[in-house]
């Protein structure tokens, strides 16, 4: 088994502007964060622009609620849930300690009205009550907390409630919460939006989203913030501009006011500084690879979804795209397979590497066309 190494065309970025000359192009230092830890990303390539302390065990406090969304929008999506479905509120719900949407346990309440509760006011009864629901208690809905982690790549991660309420044993880091709400934006774009609600009322009680950039940003667009006293402030911030959508994680701050203006220093150093042009698209052909022992002589090859690359603004077109691919390919072979990878470089440094995979099926050939295909690939024919 060998691979075959081909240079590609980035059509991509050659309606980019060159840069004047092949030197690096000037990008300033991250700026000063105060803040325990941080994680800058970009939503599209998943390259990471800044970060401090990445993988440093740290309280997520109400960050928590994301994980408690993401199972809570997988239920509703799978209909194990529906959004007008009336949900009693258990004692334990009711009398959960921190913030809350003020349930009533005399009231039945809608799943709708509990997820605008849980993202919005940050009601920790509103996250008791949607964990009950799900998984018959808050303890086993933890369990499928930390198992939904590990699934998303989630490898520092373990959670004991759906609050965020202080425990020894509920972790994470921003790396990880920075992989939870890319998770989230991508596989539940549907519920996204609710991030960006600024006040919601119930029980006649209206409170205000504790996002501050909501009202001082308008490329952003959510996603959570968080406190304890041991924990400080945190907040997960995501914004777009000019097609590109970055994602800052901030930790350990000093004030709601502090984790605003970090996440603020952080989200703009992303944006003004760096490209995200898109490469290749999802499904599109980018190069024919032979096939041996199959009814066809030859699959496309392309990618199972759209190539980004995030580089310093001038950089784009310095980007070298090199495609390996498996050599000898032998059918049959699956639409979806991977049959090689693609790297992108730039100054010669492997920027991103991405699967490759063949775009159709290629069924097993005749008995002859095998034979014959046996003894090219025996005596070394092509």
């Amino acid at each position: 088994m060998k691979t075959t190494i081909s240079r590609i065309l980035l059509a991509a970025t050659l309606a980019l502007p060159v840069a004047a000359s092949a030197t690096a192009a000037f990008v300033p230092p991250v700026p000063e964060i105060a803040g325990k830890a941080y994680y800058l990303v970009d939503f599209n390539s998943g390259q990471v622009l800044a970060a401090q302390g990445p993988d440093a065990r740290v309280e997520p406090a109400s960050l928590t609620k994301l994980m408690t969304a993401y199972l809570t929008f997988k239920a509703v999506k799978e209909k194990r849930l529906t959004l007008d479905q009336m949900l009693t509120v258990s004692s334990r719900g009711w009398k959960t300690d921190g913030s809350r949407m003020f349930l009533d346990p005399k009231v039945p309440v809608k799943v709708d009205d509990l997820i605008k509760g849980m993202i919005v006011q940050s009601g920790n009864d509103a996250c008791v009550t949607l964990a009950e629901a799900i998984a018959g208690s808050e303890d086993v809905f933890a369990q499928v907390m930390t198992q939904q982690a590990q699934k998303l790549g989630m490898k520092n991660t373990q959670f004991r409630n759906a609050t965020g309420l202080p425990h020894a044993d509920h972790y994470t880091t921003v790396h990880d919460l920075a992989i939870l709400s890319a998770a989230l934006i991508r596989d539940f774009p549907e519920f996204y939006p609710t991030y960006s609600i600024k006040s919601f009322t119930y029980n006649n009680i209206t409170q205000p989203n504790r996002n501050l950039l909501l009202y001082r940003d308008p490329n952003v667009d959510g996603m959570k913030t968080g406190y304890t006293d041991t924990a400080g402030y945190n907040m997960i911030t995501s914004s777009h501009r000019d097609g590109r959508r970055v994602i800052s994680v901030v930790v350990g701050t000093a004030s709601p006011e502090a984790r605003a203006v970090e996440s603020s220093k952080l989200l703009n150093y992303g944006l003004q500084f760096f490209d995200t042009p898109k490469l290749y698209s999802a499904a599109k052909p980018v190069s024919d690879v032979p096939v041996y022992k199959g009814a066809a002589k030859s699959v496309p090859v392309g990618f199972g979804q759209d190539v980004y690359a995030t580089v310093v603004k001038g950089q784009a077109a310095q980007l070298k795209a090199d495609l390996s691919t498996i050599q000898p390919l032998i059918a049959p072979i699956k639409a979806g397979q991977t049959v090689g990878k693609l790297v992108v470089s730039l100054d010669g440094k492997p920027l991103l590497e991405r699967p490759v995979v063949a775009l159709q099926a290629v069924e097993e050939g005749g008995f002859f066309g095998r034979l014959w295909d046996s003894i090219k690939l025996m005596l070394g024919w092509k």
